[in-house]
């Protein structure tokens, strides 16, 4: 296979955004615009990404699979439990059961690697972490690009000895989770526009920049210091396309929210959100702590599926150019870079 970004029509590359908001449609939309699609597998089972990547194959060979890498970072136990302690109010007050800290799970990802090694797909992608030499040695046999991602320089090397299609470069800029390589990392305040000059002096693998992009200016700016391409995805949780829960996309929306914060308070990794009561609420107690933490608040979510106050409203710090519009004109704010 050849890889996708090398050829793209437009230089830009939906993220992934695990949780709903990256549907089949989503990605379909943006491959026909000229962009790359991307499925998100995480939270997903192998079966379940399977299905998403035969309805999109069926439409286009623009597109790629994120996946989580396995916490390297184990959670700590009394952690745990003094989250779920402070998080019983709360769920008290939703009608839900008290928190109880789970077992540590792998997303399937063994499962998942299987099936893209046998049935292969134009580009693999992995977040939280990196995967094995023998694990990127199996993709690209198989056919498959492999993009690695990366928050500061030392994972940027990290990243590049592993010798990738290319490396997604993180700033502190992006909205929902930061792709640090193990939850016990704070993640550096470096822009996308630093840490890809940082980079670009490191590598000359193709890099794909991530966070803040808003719009046509920001992504000019990042085009001109060396990226490949941008990566894109709060503008795409308001498109048409993206399965965004409702009170999520009229947050993002209404021109209310003051402003964003780097959060642990929903999963236990950092990730940034608009400020909300819960948010504010948990900002003292919140730990490192993933993936517990997201599925001890799995419940409270569900049950303020309506309220934005209680919701992962993941965002980044560009959030007040979102539009209620398509995936389409999404990507074409970027044609022509």
């Amino acid at each position: 296979m050849t890889n996708p970004l090398t050829t793209l029509p437009v230089p830009v590359v939906q993220a992934p955004m695990a949780g709903g908001p990256s549907t089949p449609a989503l990605a379909v939309a943006v491959a026909r615009a000229g962009g790359l699609g991307m499925l998100a597998a995480g939270y997903k089972t192998a079966r379940a990404m399977a299905d998403e990547i035969r309805e999109v194959a069926g439409h286009t060979d623009r597109f790629g699979v994120n996946l989580f890498v396995p916490e390297r970072d184990p959670s700590d136990p009394a952690a745990l439990a003094a989250y779920a302690r402070a998080l019983a109010p709360a769920a008290a007050e939703l009608g839900v059961p008290a928190p109880e800290p789970g077992e540590y799970v792998d997303d399937e990802y063994p499962a998942k690697l299987d099936h893209l090694t046998a049935h292969p797909v134009p580009l693999v992608s992995f977040t939280f972490g990196l995967p094995t030499a023998a694990d990127v040695a199996r993709l690209r046999e198989a056919g498959s690009a492999v993009v690695l991602n990366a928050t500061d320089e030392r994972e940027v090397e990290a990243a590049a000895r592993l010798h990738p299609d290319a490396i997604v470069v993180q700033g502190s800029e992006a909205g929902g989770h930061r792709a640090t390589h193990g939850q016990a990392a704070e993640p550096q305040d470096v822009t996308t526009a630093d840490l890809l000059s940082a980079a670009r002096e490191l590598t000359d693998i193709p890099l794909v920049a991530a966070g803040g992009v808003a719009g046509r200016g920001a992504a000019a700016d990042l085009r001109a210091r060396g990226a490949a391409a941008v990566q894109v995805g709060t503008l795409f949780l308001a498109a048409a396309e993206a399965g965004t829960k409702p009170a999520h996309r009229g947050a993002l929306l209404s021109g209310e929210h003051e402003g964003t914060v780097v959060t642990r308070a929903f999963s236990g990794r950092p990730a940034r959100a608009l400020r909300n009561r819960f948010t504010e609420r948990m900002a003292g107690e919140q730990v490192a702590g993933y993936p517990q933490v997201h599925y001890m608040t799995a419940p409270l979510r569900a049950a303020s599926v309506d309220d934005a106050a209680g919701l992962n409203l993941w965002a980044g710090t560009g959030f007040a150019a979102c539009r209620d519009t398509t995936a389409a004109d999404v990507v074409e704010l970027f044609r022509g870079l």
